[in-house]
């Protein structure tokens, strides 16, 4: 079975994606998941505005195995269940 994989959509100065990284962090030490963080700002600065054209308006995003799970904030229920 693979480890699931999170990533956190971020930008740099935004002190609320640094708090739901942490907050990701603590759990993928539990849970056992992989944990990336993007930058939509430097991903788009690099050739891919893909991320920040569709995602930042509304970061921090979490997404689970590529696919959008939260914004905002982690819902922590949620992603509890889904990594089950």
């Amino acid at each position: 079975m693979s480890r699931h994989r999170v990533e956190l959509l971020t930008r740099a100065g935004c002190l609320i994606c640094a708090r739901v990284y942490d907050q990701l962090a603590d759990l993928a030490t539990e849970l056992g998941f992989e944990l990336a963080a993007t930058d939509v700002d430097a991903a788009a600065a690099a050739g891919n505005p893909g991320l920040r054209a569709e995602f930042g308006d509304r970061l921090p995003v979490v997404l689970l195995d590529g696919r959008e799970h939260s914004y905002w904030e982690v819902d922590e229920d949620r992603l509890r269940a889904d990594l089950a």
